[in-house]
């Protein structure tokens, strides 16, 4: 590796100290598959003398062994590192490097040109802040090349450089460079970019990389090294009001009470007032404290422990910020939203919303459209699939501090996981915060649940019914009804095909609109417990996350889950209704059990199997342990707590 300055030699204290100066710079490389980005990063690091002499003997025997340019250096193998990328010559994870010149210091992700990988892409533009969006002279503005520039436009980049590579192979053609350019930039117009600058390239031979080239003499800008080493980059993190979201509450011991976490935006002093945004509670900072020593300032990006002066309550998730700029604090939002999991993202499902240290539980509880990437054009929808965009309303259990993205990127992202794998399925940004969540708030009221249990004398409770159709729910919960009403209980049975005829009358039998019909029932359930009553509910709900859904909206004890597991073979011999002949032979779409999945409830409080007894003996057995003292209690054969 070549010296990159005299000074490593004869003062290397000098040379770090200088190093330590030099601004930093992070942008990623995207663009379709194939277009040549490894290959132009590896050139970067090639032609800029930062490839160690071990690195380079690899390189000619990877290139010699599994290269894609014959006998001559794969570039694209210095960043392409997985065995997968390597074997089919393709980008899959976001691979970082650092690399330094004599006039900045540089991050750089490459991020996969393939669809299925976009949500790779999104990772590695959240911290950048220059786009490199490669296009192949041979091809020009393809449809990954729209998606990675409305990403990146939607992340928050404003300087991007469209480098249209491989023009060896279209003969530096400069027509072709110039139709290229017309066309992505009236294609990026609308995307607000503040600077777009085309460069022609060829990353192969290094025209245009790091010196100019004889084979472009119609061109007269700048070099791809020299663009990167000059553009100027605002720091928004800096000149944003100081933000803070506590990761860790530090309590060693009775003398010290630290709040630990990285600066998100702006700065802090000791003596600074500052406030507990989900509280209002005001302090002022007594010291800040690293393992180094106290610091008389934090600058975003520093990991610190703040004292405060006064005794307040601060938790892990709050957010510390300037009395004078608060953010917006809110249960209700709207959000841009990159879908990033094969399974559809269906409203009225409940996540898990993670934003900075804080996570609540979310529902996407209106999708207002989705992007299309090749239009920008607004298309209504019900759900997003894999990589696809859309602006949506998003309702919080509990209320979290924000700032619209476009203000604040690191207080205004969120991510969205599945609440029964733990796998992260959407990336969001935060536009705004919804104005009835603001002005709607719980209205106090004298007569309250008890109030109206204690006078039908009884225990509210939802019995929640759920198997195959045919599996003998309705007839069931119809007998537990009875026999309640026979006792004097107040009850009331919502039954699947009847609240169709009204309440959800406008709904059908997709993922979706399953999810929504349950969303809806579970909401009507909880009104009518909170009145006092029994209820009783007779639905498919093929979705276990829909049912937890309805469990975490009750209180303790309020929710009993009965399954009725009639196995799909007793349940399609009955077929009382002929709907299993219909899936069958194909007239009848997304069908429980036939071509739509019933999850199977994992922990039921009980359970029941009309096949092996009859409905009005385990009508019975509920009915003892809804009215019951014991939770324990004797039921006949094939029913089980």
């Amino acid at each position: 590796m070549a010296h990159q300055s005299e000074l490593i030699a004869e003062d290397i204290l000098e040379y770090l100290k200088s190093q330590e100066e030099k601004s930093m710079l992070r942008f990623i490389t995207c663009g379709s598959v194939d277009d040549g980005k490894s290959t132009l990063i590896g050139r970067l690091l090639w032609d800029s003398k930062l490839v160690f002499e071990d690195q380079l003997a690899a390189l000619e025997v990877d290139s010699k062994r599994v290269g894609t340019q014959g006998d001559e250096i794969d570039y694209a193998l210095l960043l392409d590192g997985l065995q997968a990328e390597r074997e089919q010559g393709i980008t899959i994870d976001v691979a970082y490097r650092f690399f330094s010149t004599d006039k900045r210091k540089f991050i750089v992700a490459d991020t996969p040109g393939h669809e299925q990988y976009t949500r790779n892409m999104v990772t590695g533009a959240s911290t950048a802040d220059v786009a490199i969006i490669l296009i192949d002279a041979r091809k020009g503005v393809l449809v990954q090349t729209r998606r990675h520039s409305y990403l990146a436009s939607l992340v928050g980049i404003r300087k991007v450089v469209v480098a249209i590579n491989k023009m060896d192979l279209v003969d530096y053609a400069e027509e072709r460079f110039l139709s290229i350019k017309d066309d992505y930039e009236t294609f990026a117009k609308p995307l607000g970019f503040d600077e777009i600058t085309c460069i022609p390239i060829s990353a192969l031979k290094g025209d245009n990389i790091i010196a100019p080239s004889a084979q472009t003499d119609w061109y007269h800008g700048p070099t791809l090294m020299a663009f990167l080493e000059t553009v100027k980059v605002d720091n928004m993190a800096a000149a944003s009001p100081f933000r803070m979201p506590v990761q860790w509450v530090n309590r060693p011991d009775l003398d010290f009470r630290g709040f630990c976490g990285t600066v998100a935006s702006g700065k802090i002093c000791p003596g600074d007032e500052v406030t507990v945004t989900s509280s209002g509670q005001k302090s002022r900072i007594a010291r800040i404290v690293t393992m180094d020593g106290d610091l008389e300032e934090a600058v975003a990006g520093q990991a610190v422990t703040l004292t405060l002066s006064d005794e307040i309550d601060v938790s892990r998730g709050d957010l510390l910020c300037d009395p004078l700029n608060r953010p917006a604090h809110a249960d209700q939002f709207e959000a841009h939203l990159v879908w990033m999991h094969e399974e559809a993202m269906l409203p009225g499902r409940s996540y898990l919303l993670k934003s900075g240290a804080t996570t609540v539980p979310a529902q996407v509880s209106d999708l207002k459209y989705k992007v299309n990437v090749n239009t920008l054009e607004h298309v209504a929808s019900k759900t997003l699939g894999l990589n696809e965009i859309g602006v949506c309303n998003l309702s919080l259990g509990k209320a979290i501090s924000f700032d619209p993205y476009q203000e604040n990127r690191a207080t205004g992202n969120f991510i969205l996981i599945d609440r029964m794998t733990n796998v992260t399925v959407g990336a969001g940004m935060i536009d705004f915060a919804l104005r009835r969540a603001t002005n709607i708030h719980w209205q106090a009221l004298d007569v309250d649940k008890g109030s109206r249990s204690a006078m039908k004398n009884q225990k509210p409770c939802v019995l929640w019914f759920t198997g195959l159709s045919g599996s003998g729910k309705s007839t069931i919960a119809n007998l537990v009804e009875k026999r309640l009403l026979s006792l004097g209980k107040h009850t009331y049975l919502l039954d699947g095909d009847n609240v169709r005829h009204g309440l959800n009358r406008d709904l059908g039998f997709t993922d979706a609109d399953r999810v929504e019909n349950i969303r809806r029932v579970s909401e009507t359930a909880k009104l009518m417990v909170d009145a006092g009553m029994i209820v009783l509910t007779s639905f498919i709900s093929p979705f276990k996350s829909e049912r937890d859904m309805a469990r975490e909206m009750l209180g303790e004890g309020e929710f009993c889950e009965v399954y009725v597991s009639t196995s799909l073979e007793t349940c399609e011999a009955r077929d009382s209704k002929g709907l299993y002949k219909k899936a069958r032979a194909g007239q009848l779409q997304n069908f429980t059990g036939i071509d739509s999945a019933y999850e199977v409830p994992e922990n039921p409080e009980i359970t029941v199997d009309t096949g092996e007894s009859q409905a009005e003996e385990l009508a019975e057995a509920i009915v003892r342990m809804v009215l019951g003292d014991d939770p324990v209690f004797d039921v006949p054969d094939g029913t089980e707590r």
